[in-house]
C-alpha cells in the first residue's frame, strides 16, 4: 500500500497543474491549432507527462511518483517567465509615454469653462490649460503664465527650458512649475511627439532580420527536441527501468525549452530602441539598428548638416578706417537689401551693438551691390568690379588678399566711400563647432567618412580640411549624389548618408541608412531611417556605438542560447540531468539572457560627453558659400 504522503502530493499537485500549468497548456494548444509548436509545448508535455505518469502509479499501486518534478517544473518556468516579463517591462518602460500621443487628454477652455477633451477631438486654435506636472499634449504658443518644461523626451536635453508668454511649447514635454494657457498650433501626427509615437509602433511591430532568424530557428527547434526526447526514451528503455527512461526523456524536453533563444533578439532590440528614443532620436525599427551596427562608411551633406546653413561675417579687413565703421556703413546699406548675404552683415552689426545709421537715396543694383549716401558721402557695398565702376579705388594691400579669398571659394564683399575701398567683409557658412571632434570620434570607431557637396572644389577642399574629413566630392547634383552613394556603398559594403535639405531627400532614401538632422526639411525627415534631435549631430558616434552594442548583445545572447542547448541536451540524452535540475538550468539560461540585455539600459558612451564639452572654437572655422553668389541676385 502506498504511503498517504503520496496521496497528499497528488492532491496538492492537481491545483498547481491547473493554476500554473493552465497558461502553458493553453498557449501550446493555441499554437498547435495554428500549425506550429513553441516553448510552451515542451513545458506542457513535460509537466503533463510527469503528472500523468504519477497519477497512473498512484492508482495502480506503483512506487515511482513524480508529482514534485511536475510541480517544480511549472514553478521554475513560471518564475522564469515572471523575471523575463520584468526584463521586458524595463525595456518598454522608457518608451511607454511615446505610445500615448493619441490617447492623451487635455483641458480645453471654452466660453471661460474648463472641459476635459480627447486630443483626437481637438482642433488648431483651441486654448488649453496645462497644469504643473502634466504632459503638454499639443504644439502651441503660451498665451499666459510662466513655467519651465522638461523636453528631454524630444531633445535628449535634461535641462529644463523656461516658458513664458509668446514661447513655443512642444507636445510630449512635461510642464514643471507653473500653470500655462496654450494656444494649439499642431496636434497628433503633425507634432514631433506624434512622429516619435508612430516610429515606436513601427519599430516594435517589425522584427529585425536577426530576430526573424532566431524565431524561425526556434520554430523548427521544438519538433526536433520532441524527436530527440522520444529517441532518448526508446534508447534508455532497453537499459534502465521505464520510469527512469521517461525521466531522461522528460529532462530533454525541459532543458531544451528555447526561452532564451526567443528572448535573445527582441529584448536587446527593445532596450536599444528605448535608449535611442530617450535621446530624442526617431528610429524606424530594429532593422535600422542592426544595419547601423555593420556599416563602416558614412557620407555627409555640407550646407545645414555640417554647417549652420546661414552666412556670417567671419573676418573684416580694414584700411584707413576702423572695423566698426566698415561694418556699420555696410549694415546701414544692407538693411535695405533682400540679398541672402545682407542678413549676415546686419546680424554681425547687431551682435557688436553697433548703431546702424539710415542712409539716404539707397539704390540696389541687381547682381552687383547696394549704394547710398551716409553723412553726405557716397557709400557702396558690393563686388570689386562694380565698386571700381563707381569710382572707388582698391588699395594695393587688398589686391592679393581679395584674390586669395576668392580663389578659395569664399565670398568677399567690398565696402567703400570717399573714392576708396576701406574694408573687405569675408562671409562664410560657419562650421558647426562640434563637427571636428565628432568626425575624429567617428574615425576612431573605424568609420570611413566622405563629404558630398554641390559647392566648388576649392570650397569642398577647405571645408573638408576644417572638419578633418580626408575624402570629398564637389560640384555634385542631387542625382549624382544618389548614384555615388550606391556605387560607393554597394551591396557588400553599404553606406550611411547624413543630410538635411530638400534636395537630400532622394539620396537619404537611396542610402542603406539615411540619417536626417533635427532641423531637416519635411521631405528629408520622411525619407530618413533615423532622425536626430535638433542640434543632435554630436550624437552620431553615440548612435553608432549603441547600435553596435545592441548587435553584440544579440549575438552574445544567441551564442549562449545555442551553446547552452547543445551542451544541456547532450547531458540530458546521456541521462546526466534530472528534470528538476534541468528546469533550474533552463530558468537560469533565460535569466542570463535577460541580465545581459539589461546592461544596455545603462549604456553610456564618453564620445557624446566629450563632444559636448570639448568643441573647437567656431570663430575661425568656416565652410564657404555655394559659388560665391553675386550681390543683389
Amino acid at each position: 500500500m502506498l504511503p498517504k504522503f503520496y496521496w497528499l502530493l497528488g492532491i496538492f499537485a492537481t491545483p498547481v497543474m491547473f493554476i500554473l500549468g493552465g497558461p502553458f497548456i493553453k498557449e501550446s494548444w493555441e499554437g498547435a491549432l495554428q500549425g506550429h509548436l513553441n516553448s510552451a509545448t515542451l513545458i506542457s508535455i513535460g509537466a503533463i507527462s510527469a503528472y500523468g505518469y504519477s497519477m497512473l502509479m498512484l492508482f495502480t499501486g506503483g512506487e515511482n511518483i513524480y508529482f514534485d518534478t511536475a510541480t517544480m517544473i511549472l514553478v521554475l518556468f513560471t518564475l522564469g517567465r515572471y523575471l523575463e516579463a520584468s526584463g521586458r517591462a524595463k525595456a518598454v518602460r522608457n518608451v511607454a509615454p511615446l505610445l500615448e500621443a493619441e490617447r492623451q487628454w487635455a483641458t480645453v477652455i471654452e466660453n471661460g469653462k474648463e472641459i476635459r477633451s480627447s486630443i483626437s477631438k481637438m482642433k488648431v486654435g483651441m486654448n488649453i490649460r496645462v497644469r504643473p506636472g502634466e504632459r503638454i499634449p499639443v504644439d502651441g504658443i503660451v498665451l499666459e503664465g510662466f513655467s519651465s518644461a522638461d523636453e528631454s523626451i524630444l531633445t535628449g536635453e535634461n535641462r529644463a527650458v523656461r516658458k513664458s508668454e509668446g514661447d513655443l511649447v512642444l507636445a510630449g514635454s512635461i510642464n514643471q512649475k507653473g500653470s500655462l494657457l496654450v494656444e494649439c498650433r499642431n496636434l497628433g501626427s503633425a507634432t514631433q511627439w506624434g512622429l516619435i509615437c508612430q516610429s515606436v509602433r513601427e519599430s516594435l511591430s517589425h522584427p529585425s532580420s536577426i530576430q526573424r532568424l532566431a524565431d524561425h530557428v526556434a520554430s523548427i527547434f521544438v519538433p526536433i527536441v520532441l524527436g530527440i526526447a522520444v529517441l532518448t526514451i526508446i534508447y534508455w528503455q532497453s537499459q534502465v527501468p521505464l520510469n527512469q527512461a521517461l525521466l531522461n526523456g522528460l529532462a530533454v524536453l525541459v532543458v531544451a525549452c528555447p526561452c532564451a533563444l526567443g528572448l535573445a533578439a527582441p529584448l536587446a532590440t527593445a532596450l536599444g530602441l528605448g535608449q535611442f528614443l530617450h535621446r530624442g532620436c526617431i528610429i524606424r525599427g530594429g532593422e535600422v539598428q542592426e544595419t547601423l551596427a555593420q556599416i563602416r562608411k558614412i557620407a555627409f551633406d555640407k550646407t545645414g548638416t555640417l554647417t549652420k546653413g546661414a552666412t556670417s561675417v567671419i573676418e573684416i579687413e580694414n584700411n584707413d578706417a576702423s572695423q566698426e565703421e566698415v561694418l556699420q556703413r555696410a549694415a546701414g546699406l544692407e538693411q535695405h537689401s533682400e540679398h541672402s548675404l545682407a542678413q549676415g552683415i546686419v546680424s554681425a552689426a547687431k551682435e557688436r551693438n553697433l548703431n546702424v545709421t539710415n542712409p539716404e537715396r539707397v539704390q540696389a543694383v541687381a547682381g552687383n551691390g547696394v549704394m547710398g549716401y551716409i553723412g553726405g558721402e557716397l557709400t557702396a557695398v558690393g563686388r570689386s568690379e562694380w565698386m571700381k565702376k563707381q569710382g572707388l579705388e582698391m588699395p594695393t594691400a587688398f589686391v592679393n588678399k581679395l584674390r586669395n579669398y576668392e580663389s578659395s571659394g569664399q565670398t568677399v564683399v567690398c565696402v567703400g566711400w570717399s573714392g576708396k575701398i576701406h574694408g573687405l567683409l569675408l562671409l562664410d557658412d560657419m562650421l558647426l563647432p562640434e563637427v571636428p571632434v565628432m568626425v575624429k570620434t567617428l574615425q576612431s570607431l573605424g568609420m570611413r567618412i566622405m563629404l558630398l557637396t554641390g559647392d566648388l572644389p576649392a570650397v569642398a577642399s577647405r571645408i573638408a580640411k576644417s572638419a578633418g574629413v580626408e575624402e570629398w566630392k564637389a560640384s555634385m547634383s542631387p542625382d549624382e549624389k544618389c548614384n555615388f552613394i550606391e556605387q560607393w556603398g554597394g551591396i557588400e559594403d553599404p553606406a550611411i548618408m547624413v543630410g538635411d535639405g530638400l534636395n537630400d531627400g532622394p539620396v537619404l532614401a537611396r542610402a542603406e541608412v539615411g540619417i536626417a538632422v533635427g532641423s531637416s526639411t519635411d521631405l528629408a525627415r520622411e525619407t530618413a531611417d533615423l532622425v536626430l534631435p535638433e542640434k543632435g549631430l554630436a550624437l552620431l558616434p553615440w548612435v553608432i556605438s549603441l547600435a553596435r552594442a545592441v548587435h553584440r548583445t544579440i549575438i552574445t545572447n544567441l551564442l549562449w542560447a545555442f551553446g547552452y542547448n547543445l551542451v544541456a541536451i547532450t547531458l540530458a540524452v546521456f541521462g546526466m540531468l534530472q528534470p528538476i535540475l534541468a528546469a533550474g538550468l533552463m530558468a537560469g539560461s533565460s535569466l542570463l539572457v535577460v541580465f545581459n540585455s539589461l546592461r544596455l539600459e545603462q549604456f553610456t558612451d564618453q564620445a557624446v560627453d566629450f563632444i559636448s564639452v570639448k568643441v573647437t572654437s567656431p570663430s575661425r572655422q568656416s565652410t564657404g558659400l555655394q559659388n560665391s553668389p553675386k550681390f543683389g541676385e
